[in-house]
């Protein structure tokens, strides 16, 4: 069972903080070292002529998500969340070094996996701790904007160096988690919101579909919960479509093309993050649907590109459509969960509804494997824009 300690938010807490400093840098590292091993490992198993391998690369990593809801929740409230970072960076430091050694690359990128969920929920509910409503969109905006510059620059990275040096590029990728782990000490170490009395799996499990039924519930948490899950499956399965559909539009067969058109739609999302701080609020919330709603035409346009400046600008605008819709939606949850079942249990929640998406949407295009590959992103970006507009219309009504 658990016992909750209230933890109010400090909603005087500077944004440009120490704390939220040490937050950013450490989640800008970890995310660095997330997109610059999923390029490495794509680069591996094409290397190894196991092409067909890279879906299930993306199944490995998201699976752990859905396994471990229950309980990475749970544990990311029970312990300071700085620690529960630190933890998972150690987690995804040993996968990358044993991919790098010659294990098995589906087992290392689980192992990867295994690490991102346990970071996930802490990453995110540590905000609600540090601030208040009023300024967590703003916070939540930071971090993603974060996120977004690793993101550009790890598969940048990735693509270049995994192109001229695989043993470069993992070593990159361990060191951006080595630096990731170091910082995550300098989190200060605020109280947990729901010690464990102890760890008994069963009660964690029931407890955790507790949450999943008080939020799904809540008008606010289900429009969060299915908004950021379109995003995320919308996204996992974009940047995987691009590897098979740049040789076949652009006619470019390196990693680092498609690597670098990954780091377009990045920019996209750190300016759509920026428009989302600053003209949405949590009461005004319904506006981030505008992003979601671009999100379809936008896919459906870049499949019929056959050059490179149009089929850029198309993704640097699913990008800005992505990050305008999906940052308010993440502080929504935030806030929601901390006022009721717990961030970080909230945050799991999430990790469980996005994956179990992320997982559906990746599976439907390893199926769609041998189809025209502009027919298959045609028919997803139709996907897309039928879910989005469910979504508005059950908002609206």
């Amino acid at each position: 069972m658990t016992t909750t300690i209230p933890t109010p938010p400090t909603p005087d807490t500077p944004l440009l903080s120490l704390p939220m400093g040490a937050v950013l840098l450490a989640q800008f590292f970890s995310a660095l070292g997330d997109n610059a091993l999923l390029i490495t490992a794509i680069a591996l198993v094409k290397a190894e002529g196991r092409a067909d391998w890279i879906p299930l690369l993306q199944a490995a990593f998201v699976i752990p998500f859905i396994f471990l809801a229950p309980f990475v929740g749970a544990l990311a409230d029970a312990f300071p969340k700085g620690r529960v970072m630190l933890v998972a960076n150690c987690l995804k430091l040993a996968a990358a070094g044993s991919l790098a050694a010659g294990a098995h690359p589906l087992l290392c990128y689980g192992l990867a996996g295994v690490g991102a969920a346990a970071y996930s929920p802490a990453k995110y509910g540590i905000l609600s701790q540090l601030f208040g409503p009023e300024k967590l969109v703003k916070a939540n905006g930071m971090l993603e904007g974060s996120t977004i510059v690793a993101i550009l620059l790890g598969v940048l990275a990735g693509g270049w160096l995994a192109d001229h040096s695989l043993g470069h590029a993992f070593a990159g990728v361990i060191g951006a988690y080595a630096l990731a782990a170091a910082i995550n000490l300098l989190i200060p170490r605020l109280p947990p919101e729901h010690p464990l009395a102890r760890f008994a799996p069963g009660v964690l499990v029931a407890e955790f579909f507790v949450s999943v039924t008080t939020l799904w519930r809540n008008r606010d948490a289900r429009f969060s919960l299915m908004g950021t899950s379109l995003f995320w499956g919308t996204g996992s399965t974009l940047r995987l479509a691009l590897f098979a559909w740049v040789p076949v539009a652009l006619g470019i067969l390196d990693n680092q093309t498609p690597a670098n058109l990954m780091g377009v739609v990045s920019i996209g999302i750190v300016i759509g993050a920026g428009l989302a701080g600053a003209l949405v609020r949590l009461e005004t919330v319904n506006r981030a649907l505008l992003g979601g709603v671009l999100l379809g035409p936008l896919v459906v346009a870049l499949a019929w590109q056959e050059t490179m400046v149009p089929a850029a600008v198309l993704l640097a605008a699913v990008g800005l459509a992505g990050g305008f819709f999906v940052v308010p939606l993440n502080a929504l949850l935030q806030e929601r969960g901390h006022e009721s079942v717990g961030a970080g249990h909230a945050l799991a929640v999430q990790n469980l509804w996005e994956n179990l998406a992320m997982l559906s949407f990746v599976g439907l295009y390893a199926l769609a494997e041998g189809l025209p590959v502009v027919g298959v992103i045609t028919g997803f970006g139709g996907l897309v824009l039928a879910g989005v507009g469910l979504l508005a219309w059950s908002r609206m009504r």
